[in-house]
């Protein structure tokens, strides 16, 4: 049992001031702290206060960074008290900052895990003093090739899967005592890091092939071994390895690609949201995707699964989609693409003039999209005459640019409301503010994954599933895209962030139902609500 310092300095066990006089004489802390014992909700205000005074969202993640070390607890309580204004704090946008600057500014290890290819005899070992003892059922695990739209970063990238399992706590209510983020540093090809003396991950370049795949491989064996009830997510791989990964484990284990999967789901609740609103039928919708990377390609993947689901053969379907990329319009006789490129690509003799379909805009002219999807990090690139051009040959066009950071985003949200003359349906990758115009206030939903990976991953382990399938994963889209409300001019086609507790309830259940229903649940269920309230971890002392 841990006693004096020790425990001052394990932020599961740390109260801080918290600390009842009883409780530090029993456990060595007396005279170790100020004398004053505080409650949680003193704790949590004096704090909000020092946030407060932080003149740049750098500088309030880096404070929040020193609670989160140091006590677990009080930064949950923090976080659930100020959902909206924390999460690009903790999170997207913020957190890409904090990412460039990671070894410049390293402190802490935060827990993570650091697998490195160039000592894979040590994978399970790592492990295992990473865990130092706890239970661990959810790994956020990344190799930092593709991070947001800033690319490769490394062994700097572990923020994100530090950031990662901060949103399943605050969101969903994962136990944090339970997650482990993980990196896998098998190098960098950003010359920037590999000239920066302060960089603290391997110096070379990236190790691809069979080696890459053994260590990968290496690690999920490792992991599962340690710990039998692990759900895996992977988090940021390159557009080479996500989809291999993915498909390689999916039927083996409960595992999840957030950019793969994630994205798919909340731009499928996006869609579902919207068509409620502009009451349009989903099989009569013709999908644009600008941008054909691992976002890109999975996300048409899944929208194009929920419409063979709503009845079309997959054939007919195929014919709905087009994936524009930075050659322009995919075609099938184009030896680069990848595998998840493939079946969205067309014939060039669909078209009249196949050879000018090299950019967006003759593009849309040529096929006229009734939704737009951008994951290009391309800023700007829907621009005005796009955007009319659509609008042209659609009532309500659904024009989402996800891309982000904000720098990177093909579209503001207030530009798109104006070009269209308020027709249009728009969700972003980031928060967006309210858009007045013409006396209406359009409230502008933010297609975050938070509002799905969270709940996804609850329910997940509240079955006890044995896989998490396409069925699940449609259940989760189908519980967000139907909290709508269509009668409200300038609805959202998105539930708001500022309800992102309740949201993940909801969708945990909806995916507990969904495994139940298939018989993929390793436990008897018989009360789906009760089975997610009991894995539901609440931010307070013991």
């Amino acid at each position: 049992m841990k006693n004096g310092v020790a425990i001052l300095n394990d932020p599961f066990l740390n109260k801080g001031t918290a600390f009842t006089p009883k409780e530090r004489e029993k456990l060595g802390l007396t005279g170790l702290l100020p004398p004053r014992v505080q409650t949680l909700s003193e704790q949590a205000k004096q704090a909000y206060q020092q946030y407060q005074s932080k003149t740049s969202d750098l500088e309030k993640r880096l404070f929040l960074m020193t609670i989160f070390n140091t006590n677990r607890v009080l930064f949950y309580q923090l976080f659930s008290q100020h959902l909206v204004e924390f999460m690009p704090i903790v999170y997207d946008p913020t957190i890409a900052e904090n990412i460039e600057q990671y070894s410049e500014l390293f402190v802490q290890p935060q827990g993570a895990a650091f697998l490195s290819i160039d000592q894979p005899k040590s994978i399970k070992t790592t492990l295992k003093q990473a865990a130092a003892g706890r239970q661990i059922k959810l790994i956020v695990v990344t190799d930092a090739e593709g991070i947001l739209g800033i690319g490769d970063w490394g062994t700097n990238g572990v923020d994100i899967a530090v950031g990662k399992l901060m949103v399943y706590t605050a969101a969903a209510g994962i136990d944090p005592s339970t997650v482990l983020p993980v990196v896998l540093d098998v190098g960098t090809n950003n010359q920037q890091l590999l000239k920066d003396p302060l960089y603290l991950g391997n110096r070379h370049q990236r190790i691809q092939g069979q080696q890459y795949q053994q260590f990968v491989d290496q690690f999920v064996q490792a992991a599962t071994d340690l710990f039998p009830e692990l759900y895996l997510h992977w988090e940021d791989f390159g557009r080479n390895n996500a989809a291999n990964i993915l498909n390689r484990y999916q039927t083996k284990m409960t595992t999840f690609n957030d950019d793969i999967q994630g994205t798919g789901i909340i731009v499928l609740a996006g869609i579902l949201g919207g068509l409620q609103i502009s009451g349009e039928k989903f099989t009569d919708q013709i999908y644009l995707s600008f941008g054909a990377g691992t976002a890109g390609a999975g996300i048409t993947k899944r929208i194009f699964a929920e419409m063979v689901e709503q009845g079309m053969s997959p054939e007919e379907a195929r014919k709905h989609f087009y994936l524009v990329d930075k050659q322009g319009l995919l075609f099938a006789d184009d030896p680069t693409l990848t595998p998840e490129q493939k079946p969205f690509a067309r014939q060039r003799n669909e078209f009249s003039d196949p050879d000018a379909l090299t950019n967006l805009e003759a593009v849309v002219k040529a096929v006229h999209p009734t939704i737009l999807v951008g994951t290009s990090t391309q800023p700007g690139t829907f621009t005005e005459a796009v955007v009319k051009e659509m609008a042209a040959h659609t009532e309500r066009p659904m024009i989402f640019p996800l891309s982000n950071p904000t720098k990177l985003a093909e579209a503001k949200a207030e530009d798109l409301i104006k070009w269209t003359s308020g027709r249009a349906l728009v969700a972003t990758g980031v928060p967006a503010a309210d858009v007045h115009y013409h006396g209406v206030t359009y409230q502008i939903g933010q297609a975050n994954n938070a509002l799905v990976y969270p709940g996804l991953g609850l329910g997940t382990l509240a079955a006890h599933a044995k896989l998490l399938n396409d069925v699940m994963i449609s259940a989760a889209a189908h519980s967000l895209g139907g909290i709508v409300d269509s009668a409200q001019p300038g609805a959202a086609v998105l539930p708001p962030v500022s309800k992102l507790a309740a949201f993940s309830q909801t969708v945990a259940q909806a995916v507990v139902k969904s495994a139940v229903k298939q018989g993929l649940n390793q436990q008897p269920i018989h009360d789906v609500k009760a089975a997610v309230e009991a894995m539901k971890w609440q931010p307070e002392y013991k």
